[in-house]
């Protein structure tokens, strides 16, 4: 059976961030689903709660389930909600979880400095819209640099859904995780602070640092990440 890929998306953006990934998998013959996560991308104006967040991954999974073993991929935000449905106390369907720029526990000090950022470049009269494109042109290739905006910005939804991380229990999520976890992240991605714990803690788990590279290292460089992808995918194809 060919394995199903399932995309979740980081916090603003929406599946459009996943292009140059579902191009990818397509080509190499593997379905593939990019989920919009409540309050994101098709699903703006949606209240964003960490319930829908869940069933939305949920459905996916559960869908893509029906045709073949699931390898679950997240970003971020993304990555933190799949850490936490993955190692879930009734374990879904996941034959493998690829978890990436998400190695940081979204509480204390750290969450709130990020929720404060946000907040100002919210209050700015474009919504930090400027400094937003100026970042994008500056670390991303040409042939991703639309990608991460083009399903729209989930402004209206950024800081409930910031707030609503910290409840998440992460270290016994992935204390509970039994499939093969790849955790993939930049080598200057501020997301990195709890790498070696996350490492320690997660029972099969494999760290992968990317060179050069920041937090939104599935699109600045993507055929990197890809081979990750490759690389999980052919870990589950040899154990079915």
């Amino acid at each position: 059976m060919t394995v199903q890929v399932v995309l979740v998306h980081g916090i603003r953006t929406s599946a459009s961030m996943w292009r140059a990934q579902v191009e990818h998998l397509r080509g190499r013959g593997n379905p593939v689903t990019a989920v919009d996560l409540p309050g994101h991308g098709t699903r703006r104006g949606e209240t964003f709660t960490l319930d829908e967040a869940f069933a939305t991954i949920d459905r996916a999974v559960r869908e893509a389930a029906t045709r073949g073993p699931v390898l679950l991929v997240g970003h971020s935000m993304g990555g933190l909600l799949s850490i936490e449905y993955v190692g879930s106390e009734e374990k879904p369907p996941v034959a493998a979880f690829v978890a990436a720029s998400c190695t940081s526990i979204p509480r204390g000090v750290g969450l709130a400095a990020y929720r404060f950022f946000a907040r100002r470049l919210d209050a700015f009269p474009d919504r930090g819209m400027r400094v937003t494109n100026y970042v994008l042109e500056r670390t991303l290739p040409p042939e991703t640099r639309e990608d991460f905006g083009a399903g729209g910005y989930a402004f209206d939804v950024q800081d409930t859904a910031l707030r609503s991380l910290s409840v998440l229990d992460l270290l016994a999520a992935l204390r509970r995780i039994d499939v093969p976890l790849w955790f993939v992240n930049g080598q200057w991605d501020q997301l990195r602070v709890n790498e070696k714990l996350f490492l320690s803690v997660a029972r099969d788990a494999e760290l992968i640092v990317v060179p050069r590279t920041t937090h939104l290292v599935t699109a600045m460089r993507p055929r990197v990440f890809n081979a990750v992808l490759d690389v999980a995918l052919t870990t589950v194809e040899a154990s079915t």
